[in-house]
């Protein structure tokens, strides 16, 4: 990709050597300045909703590399639509870029973005998006839905967030997700531990969040990218991604896959059940897309 500014290259070198109280008292203080200046700060033209483990991590960095792209000032993941919206306006935007300030790095053409994989799950955030932000393009990356759900489990494991295997973890996912959208619709800042990290098959049924994204933006707005395609051919993908925003047309000199998860192959039976389970689903994702996606036309399935 392009040379990383001076500025960020300095800040990852403090994320990664700063002790942490040190740490979160640089990122208190950048907030603050941020609060302070919030309304000479930049609006999200774009968000990057999600899907979790379909590789937004990667296309972040791509549109951050873009020449007419300015990155929040925050890490990825501000999450401000599904469990900080109680913060208030202010606070989200006071985690981006001073407009003049980017326009002047950039161009007058400039556009900021937010990414939160949480966002396309999470039953509120598309309401709270259209309310907020009517103008913004929404972009959803896909995968496929049987490697996501696994990787996510691996990611959730990893994490400690899960304990059990992966084939009881789907046993046990309707079970521990009964009652919980009801719930989080009813109280608003209600935090659901079990959907945010246990909604392995859940969130791998596109088609369900892309529709709810639809109606509430207007399908113009919302558009599907395939990470099994981004990652063969990024050039071509990232062009789509590109005509949908309206940016100038700009190449990355590489594209790598940030966050893979390696582990054990995935059992055959387990998979195949996933497989025909997600079937509906990628039929009705192939109609909004207006393709089949990659890992409906090409076989033997990707692992990560």
């Amino acid at each position: 990709m392009t040379r990383q500014h001076p500025v960020r290259r300095l800040a990852a070198l403090v994320r990664r050597h700063a002790p942490a109280p040190v740490l979160g008292a640089i990122r208190r203080a950048v907030h603050a300045w941020g609060m302070l200046t919030a309304r000479w700060r930049m609006q999200p033209a774009v968000l990057v909703v999600g899907a979790q483990r379909a590789g937004t991590t990667t296309l972040f960095r791509v549109l951050n590399a873009h020449p007419q792209v300015a990155r929040p000032t925050a890490a990825k993941g501000i999450g401000y639509f599904d469990v900080n919206h109680h913060r208030g306006a202010r606070w989200y935007r006071a985690h981006f870029p001073v407009t003049a300030l980017a326009r002047r790095r950039h161009g007058p053409g400039v556009i900021t973005f937010d990414s939160s994989g949480y966002y396309l799950f999470h039953p509120l955030a598309p309401g709270r998006i259209a309310h907020e932000l009517p103008d913004v393009r929404v972009i959803v990356m896909v995968r496929d839905p049987v490697e996501r759900a696994y990787s996510a489990y691996k990611h959730e494991h990893a994490r400690g967030f899960e304990t059990e295997d992966f084939a009881t973890a789907l046993e046990l996912e309707d079970e521990r997700l009964a009652g919980e959208v009801d719930r989080i619709v009813a109280e608003p800042t209600y935090e659901s531990f079990h959907h945010r990290h246990h909604a392995y098959r859940g969130r791998s049924r596109y088609s369900e969040q892309i529709e709810r994204y639809r109606e509430a933006l207007g399908a113009d707005r919302v558009h599907v990218a395939d990470a099994d395609e981004f990652f063969v051919d990024p050039v071509g993908e990232f062009a789509r991604i590109e005509r949908f925003l309206g940016l100038t047309p700009w190449q990355p000199e590489s594209v790598e896959r940030w966050n893979a998860r390696p582990g054990s192959p995935l059992d055959p039976d387990v998979r195949r059940r996933l497989d025909e389970e997600f079937a509906p689903y990628d039929e009705r994702l192939a109609q909004q897309m207006g393709r089949t996606p990659r890992w409906r036309r090409t076989s033997p399935r990707g692992n990560a």
